[in-house]
Parts: C-alpha cells; structure tokens; sequence
C-alpha cells in the first residue's frame, strides 16, 4: 500500500509560540513518526513575503523556525523538510495554475474579502494596499500541495477554503490537460488544542498576547505570571473552564495531571500557584528541545545543511512532475 502523503507549510515571519507548538509543531512530528505517512514539512518563505516586507525578520524567522521544528525533534531522514523557495518548481507550477485559475474563485477567497471589507468601512478605495500577492496567495498554496500530490493537509478551520481551491484548480487542470494531480483533503484535527494567549483571546502574533516558546526560564515565568485571571482571592472555587491558566494546564499536562490540577481549582488554589506549577510543567517539558534550539541557533550552517539535503529529495519529485506537466501544457522540444 502506498503511503499517504500529509504536507503543513509553515510561514516564516515570526517567532513560534506555545500555541503554535501544541496546535501544530508536537502533533505534526508525532504523525510524522508514522510508518504509513510520507511527510512534507516546509518552510514557506514565499508566502512571508505577502505580509512581511523586512527581509531581515524573514531571514532570521527562516532560521528560528527551522530549528525549532529540528530542536523539537522532526527526523529530517524520516521526512521531507525544505524550503519552499529552494523548489524552483513551485513558482513555475503556481504560474501553470494560474492560468487555469478563475478570477471569480479568486475573488472569493477570505483574506481578500476581509481585506475589502476593512477598507470600504475605513472609507478608502476596496483595493486599497491589497497585492497581487495577497489576492493570489491561494494559488501558490495550491502549488505547493500539488507539487507534491498531497492526499491530505492538516489546517485549521480558516484554512478549509484554502484546500477546497487548491482542489478546484487541480480538477480543472485534470479536466484540461488529463489527470495529473491527486485532488487534497483537508485534516482538521478538533483533539488539537487551540491556546488561549495572555489576554485570553486565542494566542497569535497579531494579538500581541502570546508566549513565546523557548524563552529562557526566567523570561517564560514572567510572560506566564502575565496571563490575565480574576480576582478571586486564595481559597476560594475557581472555574478550570474558563481559566487560560487551566486551559495551557491541560495542553501540556497528562489527564492524572489535569484531573488534580481541576480538583486543586475546586480547592481554591491561589492563582499565583497555579501559575508557578504552570510554569514547572511547561518548562520540564520544553528544557531539552530548548537547550537543542539554543545549539542549532549558534550554529546555522547545520540547520542549512538540512534544509538543503531536505530540498534535493523533494526536487526528486518536483523535477519529474513538472516535466510532465510541462510536456502537457504543450512546452516541451520542437524534435
């Protein structure tokens, strides 16, 4: 039987959080693990550039974000781990996609009507400040799934357009040219935890509310000391269900964990222990592949040598089907 094939990209324009470590990072390398999935793990330089326009935090993003994903312990021999800039092949292909890519599906897409929508209640022009990059990123996200025939793409919610365009324009491609590309399924995993940032909201660079994940001891109890809570006083019941403290608790702790730390809440435990154990728990758990990122920080070239020997497989692919696609479209020799 042949393996399923699970592609995630992840954008290089900040620093990984905690939540993009449980919802994303520790799931994605335990599926990883698996002997029937062959997985693609990306770094989508790319896409940065649509909302990041100072080429030293993309530099330096690349580079925090490669060697989280290493330190947190992804096997580049067991997976495909590449930069999505070093495939030359998935620009040629978003440009073949392109062409068959309807500007009404375009004009559908979330991040371009949101964007809209901001600027006509702000009174400007719709358009105002929106690229072509934005406008079109749904096709180069198209591209890099079907580069590689992916069967399946883990996503959050938000995300399910996304894949439902890349399997519109690889139907249409099929349907033009003969079927080429495998159509992709979006995985949307509910078990993952979503965390709730300090203020609350959920966790995410644009809030400004989230904790960064390989702070230095010191540092992490500062940002967890942070997390909003309410005033009840010591001794007194507190709710675990509407508690960040409780719900980052249970991201990272087993369910014997969980179930003393809900009764410990019943009991009235003072918030500034529970943010202390939350601090202990967390900290146990991130030590080792923080010490691990701190080393492949000081030493680059290691994290660049895996990144290119994860490109070389992946162009194994990449070069084979855009011959094909190549030769369908009808560029190919004149003998």
């Amino acid at each position: 039987m042949s393996k399923q094939r699970i592609l995630t990209g992840i954008t290089t324009t900040g620093m990984p959080h905690l939540g993009n470590y449980v919802g994303a990072i520790r799931p994605a390398i335990r599926a990883s693990l698996s002997d029937d999935n062959l997985s693609f793990f990306f770094l989508a330089d790319y896409h940065a550039l649509i909302k990041c326009t100072d080429p030293n935090q993309v530099h330096e993003s690349t580079k925090q974000i490669a060697a989280t994903w290493l330190a947190c312990g992804l096997d580049p021999e067991r997976v495909l781990f590449y930069r999505q800039s070093d495939i030359p092949e998935i620009p040629e292909l978003c440009w073949l996609l392109t062409c068959m890519t309807a500007k009404g599906l375009m004009n559908r897409a979330h991040a371009y009507k949101d964007a809209v929508a901001g600027n006509q209640a702000a009174g400007e022009d719709p358009d105002f400040g929106i690229t072509m990059g934005l406008y079109s990123y749904p096709i180069l996200m198209a591209a890099d799934i079907l580069m590689f025939n992916a069967n399946k793409v883990p996503v959050g919610r938000d995300q399910i357009q996304h894949i439902e365009m890349a399997r519109d324009v690889a139907a249409r491609f099929n349907h033009h040219y003969g079927e080429k590309f495998v159509l992709p399924e979006a995985v949307v995993d509910d078990q993952v935890a979503v965390l709730n940032g300090l203020d609350g909201r959920k966790m995410s660079k644009s809030y400004g509310n989230t904790i960064p994940l390989f702070l230095a001891p010191k540092q992490l109890q500062k940002h967890i000391n942070k997390i909003q809570t309410n005033l009840l006083e010591p001794g007194e019941p507190k709710d675990p269900d509407t508690s960040t403290v409780f719900q980052i608790w249970q991201a990272f702790a087993t369910p014997e964990q969980t179930a003393e730390m809900r009764q410990k809440f019943a009991d009235g435990i003072a918030w500034g222990e529970s943010k202390k154990q939350l601090f202990e728990l967390i900290n146990a758990e991130l030590e080792e592949p923080r010490a691990k990122y701190e080393e492949l920080m000081a030493k680059p070239d290691e994290v660049e040598a895996a990144l290119l020997a994860g490109a070389d497989k992946a162009r194994g692919y990449a070069t084979a089907l855009i011959k094909e696609l190549r030769a369908a479209v009808g560029i190919k020799p004149l003998g």
